[in-house]
């Protein structure tokens, strides 16, 4: 099958379809995976109505570019496929496509430690310059349940406004980009900032406070907000670290 797509789709679709399935594999690699459930996602170049998403069943470690299911805005499955795909990934990454934002890369996680963060009042805690650097770019979503209800949709659009990560609350974390490099290196410093909040907080002692100068100083020292595209520098040493560990994501 894998020729036979690559020879249908065009070049660009097939860029495509290869960085998204490195994403599937760099999540598990790094164990911000959950068996089968939740979903990245990304536009397909070119089809502003399409995107491209997991087939459902498939661990995150054997995703391949020719697995991924090309499903339109209102769920309908467009490419050929045996495949089927979860409705509350549609719900929560559809949302995103089709607010015709840039963010075209989406990345949802329900990883303990980011779970551990949304289940807390106060959020994401600027104790460490990892948490400085990407607390800006954080939005908050109230749970209401399992993301099966597209009324949901516009409230979550509603929340993210013009951030580019979301802490959905007692639920887990959303990084988007304009690409997957983006959208990666965003989930990257997001999970690792959570990490450190619950290491740190489970430490039991007293914890250093960063004083608020020094903390809006950092977050714009860290600004990652950049057109030239933020993940490009990690990126292609992260395809090389996969192509050394498996390729299979290639096929």
């Amino acid at each position: 099958m894998t020729d036979s797509l690559k020879k249908s789709v065009s070049e660009e679709e097939w860029r495509a379809r290869v960085d998204l399935a490195a994403l599937y594999r760099l999540v598990a690699l790094y164990g911000w995976d959950d068996l089968v459930f939740t979903h990245i996602s990304l536009k397909v170049p070119g089809e502003d109505n399409n995107f491209l998403l997991n087939p459902y069943g498939l661990l995150f470690e054997e995703i391949k570019a020719s697995d991924l299911v090309k499903i339109d805005l209102e769920g309908n499955i467009v490419s050929d496929t045996d495949h089927f795909v979860n409705a509350a990934g549609f719900t929560i990454h559809s949302a995103v496509h089709g607010a015709g934002h840039q963010n075209h890369a989406v990345i949802h996680t329900h990883s303990s430690d980011g779970v551990a963060v949304s289940a807390q009042a106060q959020g994401l805690l600027p104790i460490s310059q990892t948490a400085m650097v990407i607390r800006n770019e954080c939005a908050y979503h109230d749970y209401e349940g399992i993301a099966l209800n597209h009324d949901e949709r516009e409230r979550l659009i509603g929340d993210l406004g013009d951030k580019h990560c979301m802490i959905l609350k007692n639920h887990g974390l959303m990084a988007t980009g304009a690409n997957c490099p983006d959208a990666w290196l965003r989930l990257f410093f997001l999970e690792r900032a959570c990490t450190m909040q619950i290491k740190a907080l489970s430490g039991g002692s007293e914890l250093n406070m960063v004083s608020e100068d020094v903390i809006e100083l950092v977050t714009d020292q860290g600004q990652m907000a950049s057109e030239k595209g933020i993940g490009n520098l990690a990126w292609p040493a992260l395809m090389r670290k996969l192509d050394k560990l498996d390729s299979s994501f290639r096929d």
